[in-house]
């Protein structure tokens, strides 16, 4: 009976933990998520991928009311952008615009005999929808190296690639067998018209990526227009290279490494709410849409982003639903909810990234405060404006060593120091630690130091490095002997001699 308990136990805390880590990898940050991808078998380039179905909502017609939305929805955005540009200088003629084209008109819009002009599948009416000067060209990705596929969404393909033998950035480009062309493709066999829509998508990214400056918001170096597929001027953009997020082994860092990508993500969504375009949502929030720079979070997919805050009538037109919860926002006096955007982004930041990385292996004595942080953007009892307020005063507690006062520090034993010298051996392994061989932990101060080696039992001695961490904190390797010292100028030990 009583293994039979055990195993029941065992089996309820697997089936829980299975549970936590499909919701934090596989649960779509949108509330409507997208359809499944399909597998697709390749197809010779300039073909139809797929045999035409029967036409739906028109057909063509139906096609070219998809690119005209979507082309209004990338004007909307450039608009934007104009205002805030407004008396820079002009675009001087021999810059390309970035998409010079408006998508065609239908023949009772053509003011003289209908047909594309000869500029290709993106000819048609001018619309400022340029960038600013790229830094980075077709000229530059002609001589690259390194090419590594990386991976692919619904829309885009992203490779990795090496320019100049120096620079690793990443390249994206429409995938001609991703979803979004495939299932157009299928409905309407028109390739050129299919990519046309997809990479409209692209090209909004592309205007965000610019005019959301932020240390958090992935930097665009530039773009190119090249052949491919048997379709002209197809648009590959060229971005910052980042990391993959992989919440796996981010659960494994120390503590100040994922309180830092909090911090960074908070920091990100205090900008996307008072951004020069308005509140800005990220509809599709999960943690594949972000990459890693230097420790740093940043937003790398903004093509399902949104600045439209929704219209109501009542508050109940202000519903937000998630797996776990439902939320009910005001309706302004204005007839738009209140602070929806802003709000969804808190919420989804809680639920895929405060919950797991906030309080885990935190300090004792900040965990009080961070259960505060996580437990209030949990029930959305703050804004962002708070939550960032919260989020910084931690960074100044942890930095300035003010969270070690109110403990108390008195110490097992006594410590010898010796200066310039090192314990090149006797390594434990302890958890988290900097050093996937040893025990390599960061501290405030030589106390802290021996108040953790006083922790570990099998600690002998430690060694001052003059590496810091992102915070400014000293990194120690903590030891479980003493027997074999090195003399080493950028180093001191600290070695127990009492227990």
């Amino acid at each position: 009976m009583r293994r039979r308990k055990t195993a029941v136990a065992v089996g309820c805390c697997l089936a829980f933990l299975l549970g936590t880590l499909l919701n934090l990898l596989f649960i779509p940050g949108s509330e409507h998520p997208p359809p499944p991808r399909e597998e697709l078998p390749p197809s010779p380039p300039g073909s139809p991928l797929y045999p035409p179905e029967e036409e739906i909502g028109g057909g063509q017609a139906a096609l070219a009311r998809q690119i005209r939305e979507r082309y209004e929805e990338v004007l909307r955005y450039r608009q934007h952008r104009a205002a805030a540009a407004a008396g820079r200088r002009p675009l001087r003629p021999r810059e390309r615009r970035l998409m010079d084209l408006a998508p065609p008109r239908t023949s009772a819009e053509q003011p003289g005999p209908r047909g594309r002009a000869a500029a290709g599948p993106w000819a048609g009416a001018s619309a400022e929808l340029s960038l600013e000067p790229p830094l980075l060209g077709c000229r530059d990705i002609r001589d690259v190296s390194g090419v590594q596929y990386l991976g692919s969404g619904y829309t885009k393909a992203v490779y990795k690639a090496v320019l100049n033998r120096t620079l690793a950035v990443a390249l994206k480009a429409v995938d001609f067998g991703g979803h979004d062309i495939a299932h157009c493709v299928r409905q309407f066999s028109a390739l050129g018209d299919c990519y046309r829509l997809a990479a409209y998508k692209i090209v909004k990214e592309m205007i965000l990526l610019q005019r959301l400056r932020h240390a958090n918001v992935l930097q665009l170096y530039g773009y190119c227009y090249q052949d491919s597929n048997d379709i002209p001027d197809t648009l590959t953009t060229i971005t910052e290279l980042g990391s993959p997020l992989e919440m796996i082994q981010l659960l494994q860092t120390s503590w100040e490494d994922r309180f830092r990508i909090c911090l960074s993500l908070v920091r990100l969504l205090h900008y996307l709410a008072h951004s020069p375009l308005g509140s800005v949502t990220l509809l599709d929030f999960r943690p594949r849409q972000f990459v890693i720079v230097d420790g740093e979070l940043k937003v790398t997919d903004l093509d399902d982003a949104s600045v439209e805050e929704s219209s109501c009538t009542s508050n109940s037109d202000c519903f937000m639903e998630f797996p776990a919860r439902n939320f009910t926002l005001p309706c302004s006096v204005e007839g738009r909810c209140q602070s929806m955007n802003e709000k969804r982004n808190l919420y989804n930041a809680y639920r895929f990234f405060f919950t797991y990385l906030l309080p885990h292996s935190a300090p004792s004595s900040l965990r009080p405060l961070l259960d505060k942080i996580v437990n209030a953007t949990g029930e959305l009892h703050w804004g962002i404006d708070e939550t960032a307020a919260q989020l910084e005063r931690v960074l100044n507690l942890y930095k300035s060593g003010e969270y070690l006062q109110n403990t108390t520090r008195v110490p097992k034993a006594e410590y010898r120091r010796v200066p310039e010298a090192f314990i090149p051996d006797e390594n434990y392994r302890c958890w988290p630690s900097y050093h996937h061989k040893g025990c390599l932990l960061s501290v405030f101060d030589v106390n802290e130091a021996i108040e953790i080696c006083d922790s570990y039992s099998q600690c002998k001695a430690f060694v001052l490095t003059n590496q810091t961490t992102w915070t400014g904190r000293q990194l120690v390797f903590f030891k479980m002997a003493s027997n074999h010292i090195v003399p080493d100028p950028d180093k001191i030990t600290y070695v127990k001699v009492t227990d």
